[in-house]
């Protein structure tokens, strides 16, 4: 061939970008290198400082993660964590254990026992009452002069607290509801001392057996002592005693006679103030019956449930018959 017919080899050469050592992607390897090992040394920080107990318990904790964190149990560890089975003390070396995988320890409860310690307390703390009472009539000069018109005692419903009248010293005006003024100042300074404890209270009104003047127009025995009864608890709450602790307000006539040998005797007439334990005030909730509350068919019933109540008062002295 002719050397016209020969085409000419063009060689290209290709210089790629310098910068040589100025590049950067050794950097990220660095950086990745760097905090490979920095999270390596304070892995190793943590387990040297850690105590076997809470190396167990984190071992156990991923050999089961899932079993742990959704129904906790023996593996569960026992560092602090918002997954079930996490238990408080850093330091012990088991877990809590599912409370339903072990049988719990059976302990015997005696009810009755249990229920005459209460009653016991309760009755103290009635007592403790009684005694504050009789204090504060021995300490008052005006309530002295009518101590042997107020009788306390301790009964099967509770403190029982009776404002009887007596012949010239009657606690209403007769044949009225309307209190005189003395008797006020007793029923107020008793609803101030009723505050001191959280059981609630009874009262109940009573007549002597006189038939009231009048009383066949409707109006008798019965209303009247209903009437004196709700009159002294207005008086109660007036000398400051919660309006809320009276649970019960009768009348019952001369049903419940407190002196049985003279039907008329001015005793008869009297407000009685429960204040109930526990146990009465369950029978009154459970079915409306009290030890003084009577139906009027079953007067013989009430009359003995009364003497028994009422065997450890003594009656008050100079009492005779006297007008309502």
């Amino acid at each position: 061939m002719s050397e016209d017919n020969q085409q000419p080899i063009v060689v290209k050469k290709i210089k790629k970008g310098g910068g040589g050592a100025h590049g950067g992607a050794w950097k990220i390897a660095y950086a990745d290198f760097v905090t490979a090992m920095m999270a390596f040394f304070l892995l190793m920080w943590l387990l040297g400082s850690t105590t076997k107990g809470d190396l167990k318990g984190i071992a156990d904790y991923f050999q089961t993660p899932l079993k742990v964190a959704l129904f906790g149990g023996s593996g569960s560890g026992d560092s602090s964590s918002i997954l079930q089975g996490g238990g408080e003390d850093l330091t012990r070396a088991y877990g809590q254990v599912k409370k339903g995988d072990i049988e719990a320890d059976r302990k015997t409860i005696n009810l009755q026992a249990l229920k005459a310690d209460f009653e016991r307390l309760e009755k103290e703390r009635l007592q403790g009452l009684k005694s504050k009472l009789e204090a504060m009539i021995d300490s008052d000069p005006v309530l002295k002069q009518f101590k042997s018109q107020l009788l306390l005692d301790i009964t099967s419903e509770g403190l029982r607290i009776q404002i009887v009248d007596e012949k010239n010293r009657p606690m209403f005006d007769t044949g009225s509801s309307e209190l005189k003024p003395y008797t006020r100042q007793i029923l107020r300074e008793i609803g101030r001392a009723l505050n001191g404890v959280e059981n609630r209270i009874s009262l109940s009104g009573h007549t002597d057996a006189a038939p009231y003047a009048g009383g066949d127009k409707g109006f008798g025995n019965w209303e009247l002592s209903t009437n004196r009864a709700n009159a002294s608890r207005r008086d109660l709450v007036l000398g400051g005693m919660d309006d809320t602790k009276v649970m019960r307000v009768v009348g019952l006539s001369a049903t419940v006679l407190y002196d049985k040998q003279d039907p008329y005797s001015p005793s008869n007439r009297r407000i009685s103030i429960v204040v109930m334990n526990k146990k009465t005030e369950e029978a009154i909730l459970a079915d409306g019956k009290g030890e003084e509350e009577v139906e009027v068919s079953d007067a013989a019933t009430a009359a003995s449930a009364a003497e028994t109540a009422g065997q450890s008062l003594g009656k008050p002295a100079d009492l005779a018959p006297a007008a309502r």
